[in-house]
């Protein structure tokens, strides 16, 4: 499945890293790509080993905005 969330406080090049490191760390996660300047990120997952409403939570206790 692929998903495209929108990270309205992700400005810098650490906050793409955190960003990233923390969409990593799920298992089921197939490739993420992260666009800085439009503050998206598409995620490529197995939809059978993991709920996106898991990233979209692990994301907003690191202090993000995703809509």
């Amino acid at each position: 499945m692929k998903s495209t969330l929108k990270i309205c406080n992700m400005k810098t090049l650490r906050d793409v890293s955190i960003v990233r490191n923390s969409i990593a760390r799920n298992e089921g996660v197939v490739a993420c790509q992260l666009n800085r300047e439009k503050g998206e990120v598409e995620i490529v997952y197995d939809n059978y080993l993991l709920d996106i409403n898991i990233v979209i939570e692990d994301l907003e206790e690191l202090g993000f905005n995703v809509v």
